[in-house]
């Protein structure tokens, strides 16, 4: 039987060159990523998205914590700048006293995503934050959080890693985790999975009598 081409997996092994930006993302000829607030998790995830093809800025408003940001070799500004249409936003770290600032001067721009790092089992500090700023319910609806995918990461480059793969899986429109869809046969590999499963086991009960 002919295998079917698979351009990904040539690409993965090297046998045929790495595709453009503007070709591996669908409709994104010039990503953009804004980490905001420097942090160990917005290094990670700087660096990692320029290895994804993004390019990366950093806003600090801080001005010694942006000194010392600038050494990772990223532009870093001090406030959101109103230039970054189809851009994805993300806030590293929702403790900090200019959290409802940054959000608001990210949403009054073209920002494709804009989104706030924190656990889901904390009351969202963004939301009374933008609130004492006088921004719109939908405007603040805007903003995302939790973010990026399940992985259960805890450490600062796995929290990088899963908020990068979530905004990935968004822009190119997939759910992101381990469920495929095999199109030519019409099913899912989960679904395949549950079918071997349940076929081991009505061979294992036919095997014992």
């Amino acid at each position: 039987m002919a295998q079917e081409h698979d351009s990904s997996c040539e690409v993965a092994h090297g046998a045929a060159p790495v595709p453009s930006t503007q070709a591996a993302s669908a409709g994104s000829a010039d990503r953009l990523l804004v980490a905001v607030f420097a942090s160990p998790v917005s290094a990670f995830l700087l660096r990692y998205a320029s290895d994804a093809g993004y390019r990366g800025l950093l806003v600090e408003p801080v001005e010694d914590r942006a000194a010392g940001a600038a050494m990772s070799g990223f532009p870093v500004l001090r406030q959101v700048p109103e230039d970054i249409e189809g851009a994805d936003v993300v806030v590293t770290d929702h403790h900090r006293d200019e959290l409802g600032a940054m959000l608001r001067d990210a949403l009054a721009t073209k920002a494709r995503w804009i989104g706030v790092m924190g656990n889901p089992r904390v009351p969202p500090p963004h939301i009374p934050a933008l609130e004492e700023l006088g921004v719109a319910p939908g405007d603040i609806a805007r903003v995302h959080r939790p973010i990026g995918l399940n992985i259960g990461s805890r450490v600062p480059a796995e929290i990088a890693i899963s908020t990068l793969a979530g905004l990935i899986a968004d822009r190119n429109g997939r759910p992101g985790g381990f469920e495929f869809q095999q199109q030519r046969l019409g099913v899912s590999f989960r679904a395949h999975s549950a079918r071997r499963h349940t076929l081991r086991r009505a061979v294992y009960r036919w095997g014992r009598g």
